[in-house]
């Protein structure tokens, strides 16, 4: 079956590409820029098409013939919706990479035209927020009637220049996210701060707006969620200035500077680094009888994660898509990071 890796010419999209034709997949890649695609195509021996999302004609000219595009050109709060939108009209089922929460609600806000054109849309397929959204679903499935979530995560390795931009953009805002009553709002940055015990040792955490605020209530219905990164507690320090400086950073020349430093600077982890690197995945619910249940495991580096979770989700959609928006664990079931890999899975 036909389908498209978009964004085929950034550092993951190039990733997912090289992995799916070492696998035996055969897909179209598409992208804004022929001067850095070509080589790749033709490195691959892949088909590609060129077009950009600005006008509509376009978009569904470069979606035509397709069952499935996987979205990987970030940052995805800009690149998302005209590419969602031209799937919708194409008929064409919708992957993406991202771990934006304006993002993931957003393509939730489209569910019923999704539904009623039969389409899927499933953002997040990678390590935003596969591992994290089947631990969510496992602990509500462990203790049904939670109000409350906790999810933490610890992580080895670098960036990639979409990661790196989309960060950029978060430093604008200066205030962090969590879902409190059903509802997302605005918390001060590092508002939580706790020790969580990871598998391999206990480690200082800090609350960040990861893509779960967003996703995990659609997975599991629990009203209260926080999300934790590990940080040293003199980087929630400096977080802690977030609203100071925002003014600043959100001003357009001063992202523009930023982006393009980004652009000449980051270049993402290199085979060595990704082979090295690992993550650390821990989530607690808790009932309000006061009962909680806790579950941790450890999986490969970011990348490394993004490339196997994007083209697993990729294949099970291939075979049955479920239309209207979706999480990991929604369409393929909690399990799902299993089959990706996984160690030291524990709940309870």
């Amino acid at each position: 079956m036909t389908w498209m890796i978009y964004g085929a010419n950034g550092y993951t999209g190039r990733l997912v590409a090289q992995a799916a034709v070492a696998g035996g997949m055969r897909p179209i890649l598409a992208g804004r820029s022929e001067a850095s695609l070509r080589p790749l195509a033709q490195e691959l021996g892949l088909e590609f098409r060129i077009f950009g999302l600005d006008q509509p004609e376009e978009v569904d000219r470069g979606l035509a013939g397709l069952r499935l595009v996987l979205h990987c050109a970030g940052p995805h709060s800009q690149t998302s919706a005209p590419m969602a939108e031209g799937c919708l009209r194409k008929r064409v089922h919708y992957l993406d990479i991202t771990g934006e929460i304006s993002v993931f609600e957003a393509l939730a806000a489209r569910n019923e035209a999704a539904l009623a054109a039969g389409v899927m849309l499933l953002p997040g397929v990678g390590f935003d927020v596969v591992p994290t959204d089947c631990l969510a679903a496992m602990l509500a499935e462990a203790l049904p009637g939670s109000q409350s979530l906790t999810l933490a995560f610890w992580t080895v390795g670098s960036s990639s220049p979409g990661t790196a931009k989309t960060m950029v953009e978060g430093l604008g805002e200066g205030v962090g996210l969590a879902r409190i009553d059903g509802k997302i709002q605005e918390v001060p940055l590092a508002w939580v701060q706790r020790e969580v015990p990871f598998p391999s040792r206990p480690r200082h955490a800090v609350s960040i707006p990861w893509g779960d605020v967003s996703t995990a209530y659609y997975s599991t219905k629990i009203p209260n969620i926080t999300t934790l990164m590990a940080l040293p507690p003199s980087t929630a320090r400096w977080m802690k200035l977030g609203p100071m400086l925002a003014p600043v950073l959100n001003l357009a020349p001063v992202q523009r500077a930023l982006k393009a430093l980004v652009t000449r600077t980051v270049k993402g982890p290199d085979s060595a680094a990704r082979a090295a690197g690992r993550t650390e995945i821990w989530g607690e619910v808790t009932h309000p009888d006061g009962r909680t249940v806790q579950g941790s495991f450890i999986c490969s580096e970011g990348y490394t994660f993004t490339v196997s979770a994007s083209l697993a989700a990729v294949q099970h959609s291939l075979r049955e898509a479920k239309p209207g928006f979706q999480t990991p664990s929604r369409a393929f079931g909690a399990h799902f990071v299993e089959e990706v890999g996984v160690q030291s899975l524990k709940i309870g």
